[in-house]
């Protein structure tokens, strides 16, 4: 456009693409002034109407060019608000399906007590009916225990062995108190150590008057027990104590021999805890329940006695405490409190 301007303030002729390519622009009046068609005072007189009709032309398709961009925004607003629309009424639909409110129910049922893993479709039913009767505020009857430390120890998570176990020692402690029977605050405290309430334990144990703790075994299930308790709460020589006061009483029992066996330990005497030890396997304890206490004694150890554990125990039998190489300290610090371990 500059070129062709410039010739047509020099008097100079256009060349046909530039008379083109005013009349593609719609330059009429330029065309014609550019060919002699006009004087310049006419084209001043017809360039101005003409300059107005092609502003409203742009500026038409302009508006129609809004018009259409919003028709088409306004569709895919309806769009939009329909699917939204039908996902709602979907949704309204599922949830007031009493198959998959049951569903989410039993769903949020297995995130309390932390059982989030896939459950086979055979486990399914047992686990629910088990979780329900429990959510209700019953117990776990013996067979339901035994299905969840067998069939269905995938199932009982961590939070549901602590909630099982104070349930139960809620259950023993309130019958202690019906009956004043000492066997009932020796359950509810070996309950209570399960789900790490040991000062509960402590405080009931000390309830107990001394004239009701006549039987040697009664005396000797109580001091083992409190010697367990105080080894919860870091008091090692008092445990130690009860342990050798349990052991004095029923010298054939191997529950005393274990709890000095791990207090020896956790007090790094390893020697004497490896006697300890020996003597409860010789007394009934199992060689696999003396490891799973060792394993907690190590699992929750600083890291320096950690190694000091680690080359104890390979020094005296690589083969049986091999574990030792696998174990990292990031697994449960509860391990040695999880079910069926006595100390």
């Amino acid at each position: 456009m500059r070129d062709i301007l410039d010739k047509l303030q020099k008097g100079r002729p256009l060349t046909t693409n530039g008379l083109n390519y005013l009349q593609q622009l719609g330059l009429t009046a330029l065309g014609q002034l550019a060919r002699g068609e006009i004087t310049y005072e006419t084209f001043r007189e017809t360039a101005a109407p003409e300059q107005a009709k092609r502003e409203q032309s742009v500026k038409a398709e302009r508006q129609a060019k809004h018009a259409s961009m919003l028709a088409r925004a306004a569709e895919q607003k309806a769009r939009e608000a329909d699917y939204w629309a039908q996902q709602e009424a979907a949704r309204l639909a599922r949830e007031s399906d009493p198959k998959y409110i049951a569903k989410m129910k039993n769903r949020a049922l297995r995130a309390r007590y932390g059982i989030e893993l896939f459950i086979e479709q055979e486990h399914l039913p047992q686990l629910m009916n088990i979780l329900h009767r429990f959510d209700d505020g019953n117990r776990l009857s013996d067979d339901d225990v035994l299905w969840m430390t067998t069939e269905g120890r995938d199932y009982y998570s961590e939070i549901l062995q602590a909630a099982f176990h104070e349930r139960e020692a809620e259950f023993y402690a309130s019958e202690y108190r019906r009956t004043t029977d000492p066997w009932n605050a020796v359950n509810a405290s070996g309950h209570y150590r399960k789900c790490e309430k040991a000062r509960n334990a402590h405080d009931l144990l000390t309830s107990i008057p001394a004239e009701r703790q006549k039987a040697p075994k009664l005396r000797s299930a109580i001091a083992t027990t409190h010697g367990g308790v105080m080894r919860d709460l870091k008091r090692l020589d008092e445990a130690l104590s009860l342990g050798n006061q349990a052991h004095a009483l029923t010298p054939k029992d191997f529950r005393p021999c274990t709890l000095l066996g791990a207090v020896n330990f956790e007090l790094g005497h390893y020697d004497v805890a490896r006697d300890w030890y020996a003597k409860a396997i010789d007394r009934g304890a199992t060689e696999r329940s003396i490891d799973y206490d060792l394993r907690g004694i190590f699992l929750r150890a600083d890291p320096a006695k950690r190694e000091e554990i680690k080359a104890f125990l390979l020094r005296e039998d690589p083969a049986r405490y091999r574990w030792v190489n696998n174990l990292h300290a990031s697994k449960s610090r509860s391990t040695g409190k999880r079910a069926g371990n006595p100390t």
